[in-house]
């Protein structure tokens, strides 16, 4: 008797079951946590705000306050009544003598009856049979001590005949219990849904978290690059000012010093030229002719037209003229650094670490004539005589380079003779090296530029062509590689460059340059080199 005492001192007045987790309202009145926010959430879109138990209202939304000793008790009384049904079970009530297993429980009676007891027992409708439960006490209104039969929707709380007549349910919409039972079951599926809806937006949180961490780390390695870049410039800007400086300033010092000494001999000429006026005007003023003719300094005293003073002026006014001017045409030339230092600024393209791009003599066709420096492919008639190998094309006129990229972003150029029918493009070192699907653009291991007929270009990929609107009219291309973005683009190098065409692909080999020459020829151009956009 006191257990059963003590255990209806723990039920929670919504659930009717032991406390979950209690908590307390201003009131004193205990509640579990959650069956007391359910209510609560409810009350919210009144805004009016009451306990359960004995309606008083508050103000504002009331805090819950938990009770820790409460929390306690209920912990250990449920521990307890755990072990007592491990070890004895549901038994009979009625069976006093010995302990008989009930097979059912009567809510009205609070009793658990054995079959014997069953057969007995009254079939009139308020004795609610249900499995057998040690805690029959729960499925009846704490207040009114009637079974619970309702569900208030409103309250979140299961109710008697009584609760739903009673002031506080009588405007509010009730349910059966057995029904609301039955919607709340079929939440399991919209809970089902919600689960896999939040791992979906889960996964999606962590995908747009990588996508914003690999977004800083690239924006960090753009302004990183661009931080080099700009201080690479300034560096360039700052030798070739200091280079130009120093040129100006020798050229100066070099013509100031050939000006000094024409200045100087002059000043010679000019106290020469002094010294005779003062003698001609001594001569001058004497009246004894036999003086004048005797003087021994007269045959120096020629007339400086017939001396040639005016060769002299003149030579002099040369040496002036075609004396050490500043060079405006080396300094010019040195400042042309600054023009290739905004040109390579202008055309988008950062470039470091040149690398040579060679053609591999071993895969080329003996209808392919390959230059001494491995740059130049020429379709030839005449045989070659190579060995037959595993790598050498056998029945296209084409040729690979040795170096392939396996990463990283990179262009080179090439030049094609002004007739002829030719393909550039890149492959993997996978392509056939014999049969028609070797030719580049044939096979899904290649991508071409192909130029046919003199004067009309495509680009092609497994065997698919697409024809470009437009014509060529420069010599020179351009092929650009974005490795890890799958981006193999062609350009036509006129002014301003011009972009042909991009093939999207992912690469799972390293990528080849590839000239196919039917006639003409194909030269590459410099180096192949790294790239990066700039912003």
């Amino acid at each position: 008797m006191a257990s059963a005492d003590l255990r209806e001192e723990l039920l929670c007045s919504i659930c009717l079951s032991t406390f979950k987790d209690p908590v307390t309202l201003r009131c004193g009145h205990n509640f579990c946590r959650v069956c007391i926010g359910r209510v609560l959430v409810t009350q919210d879109e009144s805004g009016v705000y009451s306990c359960p138990e004995c309606r008083k209202r508050f103000r504002e939304r009331p805090a819950l306050m938990r009770n820790i000793n409460l929390h306690n008790v209920a912990e250990r009384f449920l521990i307890s009544e755990q072990e007592q049904e491990e070890i004895t079970g549901i038994c009979c009530t009625y069976c006093v003598d010995s302990p008989v297993p009930a097979v059912r429980s009567c809510l009205f009676c609070e009793a658990s009856l054995c079959d014997k007891h069953l057969r007995s027992h009254s079939k009139s409708p308020e004795h609610v049979l249900s499995d057998p439960s040690t805690s029959l006490e729960k499925r009846k209104c704490s207040v009114h001590k009637k079974i619970l039969e309702y569900y208030c929707t409103e309250d979140a709380a299961c109710i008697c005949v009584s609760c739903r007549l009673a002031r506080e349910h009588w405007r509010h919409r009730v349910e059966i219990l057995n029904e609301a039972s039955k919607k709340k079951k079929k939440l399991r599926n919209v809970l089902q849904k919600l689960i896999t809806k939040r791992k979906k937006t889960e996964e999606r949180v962590r995908s747009l978290e990588e996508r914003k961490r690999k977004g800083q780390e690239k924006a960090a390695g753009e302004a990183e690059r661009v931080t080099a870049l700009c201080t690479d410039i300034r560096r360039r800007v700052d030798d070739l000012e200091k280079k130009v400086l120093s040129e100006i300033s020798r050229q100066e010092k070099e013509e100031s010093l050939s000006l000094s000494a024409l200045i100087h001999q002059l000043d010679i000429k000019k106290d020469e030229l002094s010294r005779k006026m003062r003698h001609i005007e001594e001569l001058c003023n004497m009246t004894d002719p036999l003086t004048v003719l005797q003087d021994p300094d007269t045959g120096d005293l020629c007339d400086p037209e017939e001396e040639g003073g005016d060769e002299d002026t003149g030579g002099h006014d040369k040496q002036l003229h075609d004396g050490d001017d500043l060079d405006v045409a080396v300094i010019s030339h040195t400042l042309h650094t600054l023009c290739d230092v905004i040109s390579g600024i202008r055309s988008g393209i950062y470039v470091v670490d040149p690398a040579d791009i060679l053609l591999d003599v071993n895969t080329a066709a003996n209808n392919v004539l390959i230059s001494d420096d491995l740059k130049t492919a020429t379709g030839t008639r005449e045989e070659q005589k190579r060995p037959e190998t595993a790598e050498r094309f056998q029945d296209s006129p084409q040729v690979m380079s040795r170096r392939g990229f396996t990463s990283g972003r990179h262009y080179w150029d090439v030049e094609s003779s002004r007739s002829g029918w030719w393909k550039v493009g890149m492959c993997y070192p996978s392509i056939d090296r014999r049969g028609w699907k070797s030719d580049i653009g044939y096979n899904n291991k290649s991508w071409c530029l192909w130029r046919y007929n003199n004067n009309l270009y495509s680009v092609r990929h497994d065997s698919e062509e697409i024809r470009l609107p437009e014509e060529i009219s420069s010599d020179r291309v351009r092929i650009c590689l974005d490795y890890e973005a799958g981006q193999l683009s062609f350009y036509e190098l006129c002014d301003p460059i011009r972009h042909l065409h991009t093939f999207t692909a992912t690469f799972s080999e390293p990528l080849h340059a590839v000239l196919f020459v039917y006639d003409g020829s194909i030269k590459l151009l410099g180096r192949s080199r790294n790239w990066k956009k700039l912003p």
